[in-house]
């Protein structure tokens, strides 16, 4: 038998750690002198720390070593257990790969234009989401207000009140001036029946990319303009309808309120 030290000699495992996994009940020493409290291995058990050290670096936590080599698993066990750390080492990289597309489509958009863009594109998944709606095409997209008068009465009437940020959805799958399909929503909780114009529909879960406006409506094509720049420099493609979500609405439908926040989502998917 050998003491601690000369078998984190031995192991290149420094005597903490190697007292750790004794604390963990990975790799207890043979014996402990009772005198001295020096723990004590023998050689044999170098190949089960270098089984202990060879799962760590296949990314299992130490409980789940502990339990790999308690419970004696199978080859296909140990396959399916491998595999499913493949298949999460593939997805690390791939979302270190965009990250990094992404900080080169940054650099670009400095070294392009000399400046810091006051957008800050993000992708982020949104829930799904059940909400009262009205849909009608609309000159343009400052002429929606009646759609949301006709939406406000109809959930006043009945009770229901709102249970997070309105939105507008925008269902023209080209870019159009005039002449808009809007759908105007509202969040809802409650049970609401339906009319011949206002519908009540589950929206599903998206991954989406995001922006922030803040400032009045007559500005808010600033911020269009940067996340359709980012989307087409970080390959990604829209696959529905976008959202104009309104987190902080302005006041009496002004477009000039500068207090207005608006949050532009645009559900994508990679390219």
């Amino acid at each position: 038998m050998i003491r601690i030290g000369d078998f984190s000699k031995l192991s290149r495992v420094s005597v903490k750690a190697l007292r750790y996994y004794d604390e963990m009940g990975l790799l207890k020493p043979v014996s402990v002198d009772r005198f001295t409290g020096y723990r004590l291995y023998e050689y044999s058990q170098l190949s089960t720390l270098n089984r202990i050290l060879a799962l760590k670096e296949l990314g299992f936590s130490l409980e789940e070593i502990g339990h790999l080599l308690d419970d004696g698993l199978s080859v296909e066990q140990m396959r399916g257990m491998l595999k499913l750390r493949e298949t999460e080492a593939r997805q690390r990289v791939r979302e270190e790969t965009e990250r990094l597309e992404r900080i080169e489509s940054r650099l670009r958009q400095i070294e392009q234009e000399n400046n810091m863009s006051k957008y800050d594109v993000v992708i982020k998944n949104v829930g799904a989401v059940k909400v009262a709606s009205v849909r009608d095409v609309v000159p343009t997209p400052p002429e929606q207000g009646g759609l949301w008068d006709e939406l406000g009465g109809y959930l006043a009437m009945h009770r229901v009140r709102p249970s997070g940020a309105c939105f507008t959805l925008y269902h023209d799958e080209d870019y159009k001036e005039r002449d808009l399909d809007l759908e105007v929503c509202e969040q809802i909780d409650d049970d609401l029946t339906e009319s011949k114009r206002v519908k009540v529909r589950n929206l599903p879960a998206e991954t989406v990319a995001c922006t922030i406006h803040n400032g009045p409506f007559v500005t808010i094509s600033e911020a269009y303009s940067a996340i359709g720049k980012w989307l087409d420099s970080n390959s990604y493609r829209i696959v529905g309808p976008y959202r104009e979500v309104y987190l902080n609405p302005a006041k009496n439908g002004s477009q000039n309120d500068p207090a207005t926040v608006t949050e532009i989502q645009f559900p994508v998917e990679k390219a």
